[in-house]
């Protein structure tokens, strides 16, 4: 359980400060915007600090704007769909989540968060089972995420709401971004694409709340399991690519 942080920002036996801005390559001038970006709701020490909350909020609309914008700009042949979904491969939960994880910036949360390092752990085996974005197949907590986009909008807010200083900081910790030639589909968006244009139905069976399974079947016959006691979507997403790769990648099981 995580409960050091900074105190001081003057003191020389506080370096945590010093080391984010220079993972980050900038240097706040309110050092107490740090300070609140690194802080859970979870942290009760300090009365004086309120949590990452707000600038969690901030962050969030500020990266869905810039990365819309840019992606606007760059792709002018791209349908707004696929502009969805190039936008979510490089700011959804787990892209934020391993940005996060990379530049180590989890290691300075101040919080009282008991499932802090099993969610460290968690995340750790996923990107070890997956190196690039797992489209859905493993589960980011939210908490990596947060802590990303808390520090995005802590950065916006010190330099006097400047759009363009604090993308010139954020893009580099998302580097590097998903660019369209190596954009992957979710895979129940990939399996009901490729389902519809050749003509297969699909039958979804819903087991989460039992089991935490979800099974896929065409014809009375299975062709799918996924299984994620966290979160169903996993599970579903899961369960359609193994159908994906049953249906379409092993031609003797094909349906």
């Amino acid at each position: 359980m995580n409960e050091s942080f900074i105190i001081d920002s003057d003191t020389p036996s506080c370096p945590s400060l010093k080391e984010v801005e220079k993972i980050i390559e900038y240097e706040f001038k309110n050092k107490d915007l740090l300070k609140e970006a690194f802080t859970h709701n979870s942290y009760k020490d300090d009365t004086t600090c309120p949590s990452y909350d707000r600038l969690e909020y901030l962050g969030d609309s500020f990266l869905n704007l810039m990365i819309a914008k840019e992606h606007y700009f760059m792709y002018p042949k791209l349908t707004s769909g696929e502009l969805t979904r190039l936008r979510a491969a490089n700011i959804d939960t787990e892209a934020l989540g391993r940005a996060t994880f990379k530049h180590g910036l989890h290691r300075f949360l101040r919080h009282h968060d008991h499932l802090f390092d099993e969610r460290i752990q968690e995340l750790m085996e996923g990107i070890k089972e997956y190196p690039l974005h797992s489209t859905g197949l493993i589960h980011s907590p939210k908490i990596f995420a947060d802590i990303l986009e808390s520090l995005v909008g802590a950065i916006y807010v010190d330099t006097n709401l400047s759009v363009d200083t604090t993308w010139e900081v954020v893009k580099n910790l998302l580097q590097p971004l998903v660019i369209p030639e190596n954009l992957n589909l979710n895979p129940v968006t990939r399996l009901n694409e490729m389902c519809q244009k050749v003509g297969i139905k699909t039958e979804y069976k819903d087991l989460w709340v039992e089991s935490g399974e979800i099974e896929i079947y065409v014809s009375d016959k299975l062709i799918g399991r996924g299984k994620n006691k966290n979160k169903k979507t996993i599970a579903k997403n899961k369960a359609a690519a193994q159908a994906y790769e049953n249906l379409f990648k092993q031609p003797a099981n094909r349906v």
